[in-house]
């Protein structure tokens, strides 16, 4: 029998609604090859609706996407609403309620896309960073009192928990120990007298059930030196939430793109659906033009698939990118050619 999945679309805001048919186009394709199908359901869930309605989503909108096996998402943010209220307005809850403790970032310098860092090479420079996703400097712990008045203040606690940082550990060391044997967690107990030194134990704990795994640990401001000098000494670096997002947005820039990383909010365990997006943001200084990149959005789109259980097809989907910028000259124009949304996507379909 053919395998159905249920994936909810939430395209978001500016390019997020151009890169997500793509990513679709290139689902399609590997469905009918490989023998599953995949029934959409789309969400008007964006900015635009915060400015309609006053919210990024309604009120039962965990309990729409519950039922679904995962969710792909194009991007959230518009000039008029505040980050904060996007990203806490939808993102982080449907993070939350399911779970997604796992951040997933992958990063490759592909044959065809000059690095700006010269040491970053194709083929050497392929790691992936597992960013802890729902606590740590990210909490709700804190808030603003004399709001207005000379001795106002602003309180913002990190709350890191045993089983938190214990399960996103196991995580990366378990990833390790498939990929190059080779972690490293970024710290920075130096300056951060509790948290740091906590994380820095319970890594230290974790490791001991994976004798396999040769790790280190770097702080947070000499490991970013370090992702620029030498990138391609890295195979997983676990971190927490903050230290996460600022390194792999990082990352991706040395491997030549914002627009080409993808990103996996997992569910490890599988009892909530997983979400999928490409890390660049919604543009709004080239939204509907039809020139904006969508290999972020498909390369989730193939990250969404070996979840879901096809990593042939989702290794069809890498191969077919890895192809289009290796073997011809056709790039959207952050990758300094001319090519639109459309004719990139047919290119790298002709090719899969």
């Amino acid at each position: 029998m053919t395998t159905n999945h249920r994936i909810a679309l939430i395209p978001g805001d500016g390019i997020g609604a151009e890169v997500l048919p793509p990513a679709q186009q290139v689902l399609d394709v590997l469905g009918r090859r490989h023998g599953f199908s995949l029934s959409y359901t789309s969400y008007d869930w964006s900015c635009e609706r915060y400015l309609r309605e006053g919210a990024m989503m309604p009120a039962d909108g965990i309990d729409q996407l519950r039922h679904q096996d995962a969710i792909l998402l194009g991007a959230v943010g518009y000039p008029g609403v505040p980050d904060h209220v996007s990203l806490w307005g939808l993102l982080i809850p449907i993070r939350r309620s399911f779970r997604q403790y796992v951040n997933l970032r992958p990063i490759r310098v592909f044959e065809g896309i000059e690095s700006p860092v010269r040491g970053a090479r194709p083929g050497e420079v392929d790691f992936v960073v597992v960013r802890e996703n729902m606590e740590g400097e990210y909490s709700e712990v804190g808030g603003r009192l004399n709001r207005g008045f000379p001795d106002e203040i602003a309180v913002q606690e990190a709350v890191f928990t045993r089983a938190g940082v214990t399960r996103v550990l196991e995580y990366a060391f378990t990833l390790a120990s498939e990929r190059g044997g080779r972690l490293t967690s970024a710290t920075k107990s130096n300056g951060i007298v509790h948290t740091m030194p906590f994380w820095d134990q319970l890594v230290t704990e974790r490791a001991a059930s994976f004798p396999q795994v040769a790790w280190d640990q770097e702080h947070i401001d000499a490991l970013a030196a370090k992702f620029v000098l030498e990138p391609a000494r890295f195979d997983v670096v676990v971190a927490s939430n903050l230290f996460g997002d600022i390194l792999s947005d990082l990352a991706a820039a040395v491997a030549g793109s914002i627009g080409v990383a993808p990103a996996a909010n997992l569910n490890p365990e599988r009892d909530f659906p997983s979400m999928f997006e490409p890390v660049h943001g919604s543009a709004p200084d080239i939204a509907g033009q039809g020139i904006a990149n969508p290999l972020g959005a498909i390369w989730s789109a193939a990250m969404m698939l070996d979840h879901l259980g096809h990593p042939a097809a989702a290794r069809d989907i890498t191969d077919a990118i890895t192809s289009v910028l290796a073997k011809t000259d056709v790039r959207t124009r952050d990758l300094g050619g001319t090519a639109t949304t459309a004719e990139f996507t047919d290119k790298l379909i002709e090719l899969l």
